[in-house]
């Protein structure tokens, strides 16, 4: 529900880098140089911290509106005494954001969406008071440990309401989001949009590990270095499709479906296999080539694209890789399938709009500036 394509990151730099609100100076974990002066040292990606300890009640929803949440439509029945803050780190592939604030409304339309789209889902996790989604013509209720997820490239409407049973306290909704782009899962548009305003567990099986890593991610932010930053947006995304995908498997019975997930799995499983390829998987999975290719139709990508697709999002993930900056270019790509240098430059070029070396080289100075 935040700016820039609803990330959380993002909408408080491109404000809070300038220091001023409507005149006002504000804390925010930002200067001019994207670091933040209240840091933890040399700690991972990017974090941000926004409170309103000195706006006055009456400006802090307008406050809150500008510097956040930019990309939506936001009401509140609490305008006059909002409270809101907000914790974030940037990931990179990866934002995680944690945030506490009053009853709230939100509407991402159409003209908000023409105004950015970066393609990203959100999952978000509620650790107290209620909330819900509408998207897709489903529409989700949810309380405290439940997951859901959205897609900030639909329209959606989302509430959030604050947890009032603690007597004396202010009552604040407290919740947790994670936004990551589309192409990041190694599941098809077609298989996420199954789950897309619905219940995911957070209490138990793959949603109770996801949920008490990103708790204990935002809680102490400082146990970790820049260099973990990558394989933590791994790990994450890695859970996250795992939670999807074992959503999916529970559903009702879908042999379409079903068929198509399990090769899904083995495509992901059998990436770095130079052989590789359409016929391969027809044959793993005792169908005809002719039937593959019909199970991918209605997907965004054919079979063949598909596989080139994850291969490049894993030479994409290991680029960024500090722990193998040392290792060759056309190593990772022969790694991963390519075993063509050129032909891996190429192909990542046409995906990502850059070569290789130069995706790896963006990551090093980013990285450097992190230190």
């Amino acid at each position: 529900m935040w700016s820039r394509g609803c990330c959380p990151c993002d909408a408080a730099s491109g404000r809070a880098s300038r220091g001023w609100v409507r005149g006002r100076r504000i804390w925010l974990g930002w200067s001019a140089k994207r670091r933040c002066p209240r840091s933890y040292g040399d700690v991972m990606g990017l974090v941000t911290t926004v409170r309103m300890d000195h706006v006055p009640a009456r400006e802090r929803f307008d406050f809150w509106r500008e510097v956040v949440a930019q990309s939506v439509e936001l009401s509140s029945d609490e305008v006059t005494d909002f409270w809101a803050e907000m914790t974030s780190i940037d990931l990179g592939l990866v934002q995680v954001s944690r945030k506490r604030c009053s009853s709230f409304e939100a509407r991402r339309t159409p003209r908000r969406i023409r105004q950015a789209d970066h393609g990203l889902y959100e999952l978000s996790l509620i650790q107290s008071g209620r909330g819900g989604l509408r998207q897709e013509a489903r529409e989700a209720a949810l309380t405290s440990a439940d997951l859901m997820l959205s897609d900030t490239s639909r329209t959606f409407h989302i509430w959030r309401a604050a947890d009032t049973s603690r007597r004396g306290a202010r009552g604040l909704w407290d919740g947790m989001s994670v936004h990551f782009p589309h192409a990041a899962l190694p599941l098809s548009t077609a298989a996420v949009e199954q789950l897309l305003a619905v219940r995911l567990p957070g209490q138990e099986g793959i949603g109770a590990l996801l949920a008490g890593l990103l708790r204990r991610l935002v809680r102490q932010p400082d146990q970790y270095t820049a260099p973990d930053a990558v394989r933590l947006s791994r790990v994450i995304l890695d859970l996250i499709a795992a939670l999807l995908a074992h959503e999916l498997g529970s559903a009702p019975h879908d042999s379409h479906r079903a068929l198509l997930l399990r090769v899904q799995t083995f495509i992901e499983q059998n990436l770095a296999h130079t052989d590789l390829s359409p016929s391969m998987v027809a044959a793993a999975h005792h169908v005809s080539l002719r039937h593959l290719q019909r199970l991918f139709e209605g997907q965004e990508r054919s079979v063949s694209d598909w596989i080139r697709h994850r291969r490049l999002e894993r030479c994409r993930s290991d680029l960024a890789d500090p722990s193998q900056a040392g290792v060759p270019v056309h190593t990772i790509g022969a790694k991963w399938g390519f075993p063509s240098p050129s032909h891996f430059t190429r192909a990542f070029r046409a995906a990502y709009g850059v070569t290789p070396a130069a995706y790896r080289h963006r990551w090093q100075e980013s990285s450097t500036a992190l230190q």
